[in-house]
């Protein structure tokens, strides 16, 4: 198995987007945060059976997922072009097992698995129009999984351990996040910004 600077190394091969949409909040995970969150749920025993990322993008955390052998995993986005990345990256990173990409909407799941594990870096639902983005996402893993892990804004702790305890879910662990962000939109007055994020893992209650 690889350590987790090896797993950092080889997801730094992913592409990011050629064209980030901006009302899909597309903006790319570090290969850095993606290594430690895999490592972190392959650790606790995690990974073994289904792995879902849902909003993949271009592929990050299901690669990364997929260097670690589980029995499946699946990358869904809504974004054809994305998943074509995805697909490249794929070829790019060479994982242990090959992931199944499919095109639909993470917020409107077409697939239904049984003692499945998601990580997910959902939209924040920061885009005015785009509000509760981050809810659908969460809704829609805590409905086809037994473990979620997943990304949220800064501050959302609160909503996070709400939302899931009236889903009968707990909020095991929790720790920030630091994304260092190049530019990427007409709106980002700075070259390079780094935004302040928190990682969840939940599981469904007994």
């Amino acid at each position: 198995m690889d350590t987790k600077r090896a797993l950092e190394r080889r997801l730094s091969r992913v592409r990011g987007f050629d064209e980030p949409r901006v009302e899909l909040e597309q903006y790319p995970t570090p290969a850095d945060i993606a290594a430690h969150l895999v490592h972190m749920a392959d650790l606790r025993g995690d990974l073994d059976d289904t792995v879902i990322d849902l909003g993949t993008g271009t592929g990050m955390l299901a690669l990364g997922a997929a260097l670690r052998a589980p029995e499946r995993v699946v990358g869904l986005d809504a974004d054809r072009a994305a998943l074509t990345t995805a697909r490249e990256n794929e070829r790019l990173v060479d994982p242990s097992i090959g992931i199944d990409w499919l095109l639909g909407d993470g917020g409107r799941l077409p697939l239904c698995p049984s003692e499945a594990t998601v990580l997910m870096n959902p939209p924040f639902g920061a885009q005015k129009g785009h509000r509760g983005s981050d809810r659908r996402f969460l809704a829609s893993a805590t409905g086809i999984a037994d473990v979620v892990y997943s990304i949220h804004n800064a501050g959302s702790r609160e909503f996070v351990e709400s939302f899931l305890d009236d889903r009968g879910w707990e909020v095991t662990h929790a720790y920030e996040l630091a994304f260092d962000l190049e530019r990427q939109f007409d709106f980002h007055e700075r070259g390079r910004k780094t935004i302040r994020a928190e990682c969840y893992r939940s599981v469904r209650g007994v």
